[in-house]
């Protein structure tokens, strides 16, 4: 026992070196906290009791405390694809780039000769004096390009796809051979564009182009004080640790930037931003009634067929009892995926169906509250059998004894659905129709797979749908805009926690429970 805590409070520091070492600090302190507790609970005898409920704790504190908290801090962030990478790696990653010096281009010629395959290279423009300054030996570059007009290289071969570096030296004419035909140069294009081409001076030439090549030099040189110099625009670039990007003197943002603490800001925007704040509330408030009119739809249809199964004269009722509740055995996503086919506006058979009888074609996903209308007709489908059962079981447990008193007193159908069934179930009932509301709040699976949140509200900055639900609509802030704003997905995510949490709440007071 001893040896396997050994070996995995030992993965797990290798974790915490891994993370380390990859500049993710808050994930090698998760599992640098999680060793420690492993090692302690199960070392010393004092904590023998909390071995047994270790492993649930610990994946509560992996899977969904870390996450949550994970998730608050990012909304408090400007975390998103253009503030992505840590402060350090951008700055790598701008000194990295490089561009082309266009006034000093080669054009360039394939010849086969008796030794193998040579490129020679023609000068057609004269260097610029920006481009003899930008990270080359000025001198050297001077030699290269404006002493010398030809170069031609050895031998070289036109296959693999390594990079590698082939000298050049200065010519007078052009190598004795046969030139390639353009088609060759295509089909060489691969393996020209890995070659280096080096003269004696130290300038490395790449290729630009089906007929060039071209000296690619360095655009950034940092300064002393951390500062970036543009050598290509000639500018200087400063570090914004507010916003954090590169910025120019005249307010330009270079991306990339990284992740800095915007505060409240993220939430400010969700209330204060128009082109954010009306789409969210539009969907705010579809968000609850999708949820309370499915409750209500599915409630309604479960109880009334729970009802008809309860008649005392119908025959057949395993039979009826196993084809209502068979789509509940059905997967949601195929359902949903037959529904989307089913309401196709041009070929789906319920629109085939309305043109046959009323002459009818309606646009199920491009009218807003058509749309609307099918994600609930498809819902109560999918949630109704639960209903069943539940409404079954609830009317099964009722004592026959309180039916047969009110009919001694005069009372009839309605006097016994009012005054006996629904105060007897509506009570323990309560809390799983709360349950099943913070479900549908968060049914994202219905959403993505029948509309994708279409059709979209116009005049919005984030994407969004007039049938997105808030778990939909974070999604596509987070993944499918442009910017992918994490932070202000993180945001909502966090609002949604906050209701889901407080109608958890609300369902442990209902139902009576003590935390």
């Amino acid at each position: 026992m001893r040896g396997l805590i050994a070996a995995l409070v030992l993965a797990l520091l290798w974790l915490v070196l891994a993370f380390h070492l990859n500049g993710q600090p808050i994930f090698a302190l998760l599992f640098l906290v999680f060793g420690a507790a492993l090692g302690v609970v199960f070392t010393r005898r004092q904590l023998m009791s909390h071995r047994y409920i270790f492993p649930a704790v610990a994946g509560m504190a992996l899977f969904v405390i870390f996450p949550l908290l994970y998730t608050i801090g990012i909304s408090f962030s400007n975390y998103s694809s253009s503030n992505l990478l840590s402060e350090e790696r951008v700055r790598s990653q701008l000194l990295s780039r490089t561009y082309q010096e266009e006034s000093a281009t080669f054009g360039f010629q394939l010849y086969r000769t008796d030794q193998g395959v040579r490129l020679y290279l023609e000068r057609e423009g004269r260097p610029s004096e920006s481009g003899m300054n930008a990270g080359q030996d000025a001198a050297g570059a001077e030699a290269a390009l404006r002493g010398v007009t030809h170069f031609v290289t050895g031998p070289i071969s036109l296959e693999g796809d390594e990079r590698r570096h082939v000298a050049v030296q200065p010519a007078e004419d052009e190598p004795a051979g046969e030139p390639l035909a353009m088609r060759d140069v295509i089909a060489s294009r691969a393996a020209l564009q890995n070659l280096v081409l080096t003269t004696h001076d130290g300038l490395e030439l790449h290729m630009a182009g089906l007929r060039h090549f071209a000296p690619m030099l360095e655009r950034y040189e940092i300064r002393a004080n951390g500062s970036l110099y543009d050598r290509r625009d000639d500018r200087l670039l400063i570090a914004d640790r507010e916003t954090g990007f590169f910025v120019v003197d005249d307010g330009e943002r270079i991306t990339p930037g990284w992740p800095v603490a915007v505060g409240l800001d993220n939430y400010a925007r969700i209330f204060l931003d128009p082109h954010i704040r009306g789409p969210f509330l539009q969907i705010f408030v579809w968000t609850f009634v999708f949820a309370g009119l499915t409750v209500v739809f599915t409630l309604m249809v479960g109880f009334a067929l729970a009802s008809l199964l309860q008649w005392d004269q119908l025959r057949g009722k395993a039979l009826y009892r196993t084809l209502l509740i068979l789509p509940y055995a059905v997967p949601a996503f195929i359902s949903i995926l037959i529904f989307k086919g089913m309401f196709n506006q041009h070929f789906g058979e319920v629109n085939l169906i309305l043109d046959a009888l009323f002459g009818i074609r309606p646009d199920w996903f491009t009218d807003p509250w058509l749309a609307r209308s099918m994600l609930l007709i498809v819902n109560t489908w999918l949630g109704y059998p639960y209903m069943l059962l539940l409404c079954m079981g609830l009317t099964q447990s009722i004592p026959r004894d309180l039916y047969e008193a009110s009919a001694v007193d005069g009372g009839g159908p309605l006097t016994n659905l009012f005054q006996i069934t629904l105060p007897l179930i509506l009570k323990p009932l309560t809390p799983l129709l709360i349950a099943c509301f913070a479900f549908n709040f968060n049914n994202f699976v219905l959403i993505a797979l029948l509309t994708g949140g279409n059709p979209d509200i116009l005049g919005a900055s984030t994407p969004a749908g007039t049938t997105d639900l808030l778990v939909s609509y974070t999604y596509r802030i987070a993944f499918q805009d442009a910017g992918q704003d994490f932070g202000l997905a993180a945001a909502i995510a966090t609002l949604i926690f906050v209701l889901v949490a407080g109608l958890a709440l609300l369902n442990l007071r209902l139902a009576k429970v003590r935390v």
